[in-house]
């Protein structure tokens, strides 16, 4: 069974476990060098009650972890997110970015947040067909912004508006 939470400090470790994953074997995350704890830290800090961090566990085991960090630090954007989500590779394809995904939806909804920004990399389908699926709507592409594994790679933007 699957159950979803509110991250706390003493999920940090694995949070950044299952980052540092992503970044050595993924294109979903554009960092190139792993992170340490005391980087993840001062991320960690910068999250609050409108932009929360949320775990997925298994068994009691952290298998996943979802985020709405700020967009911007410019006032005009305080009511729009930034949408992070990562599944262990062994625990994707069972639902648990699901249960992420729209739990930080309602998460964003109750923070009283107006727009949530997705950035999905060329080539994940699943993401983005996960993303329509909870009514996020493309707005754009980014050419070539990214460069990882050798490779110039396109950036999708998606886009989820509470109550249009």
């Amino acid at each position: 069974m699957i159950t979803i939470r509110q991250a706390t400090l003493e999920d940090l470790e694995t949070i950044t476990e299952i980052y540092n994953e992503a970044i050595l074997k993924t294109v979903a995350t554009f960092d190139t060098q792993l992170k340490t704890l005391e980087e993840q830290k001062a991320w960690f800090m910068d999250h609050g009650p409108k932009n929360p961090i949320l775990i997925a566990e298994k068994d009691r085991i952290i298998v996943g972890w979802a985020a709405l960090s700020e967009w911007s630090d410019r006032c005009a954007y305080s009511d729009t997110a930034e949408l992070s989500l990562y599944v262990l590779e062994e625990n994707q394809g069972r639902g648990i970015g699901r249960k992420l995904l729209e739990a930080s939806i309602q998460e964003g909804e109750k923070a009283g947040l107006h727009t949530v920004i997705a950035r999905i990399t060329e080539g994940n389908e699943a993401s983005i067909h996960l993303h329509e699926s909870v009514g996020f709507f493309h707005i754009g592409i980014m050419k070539e912004v990214g460069l990882k594994f050798g490779k110039r790679l396109d950036v999708y933007l998606m886009q989820k508006i509470y109550n249009p």
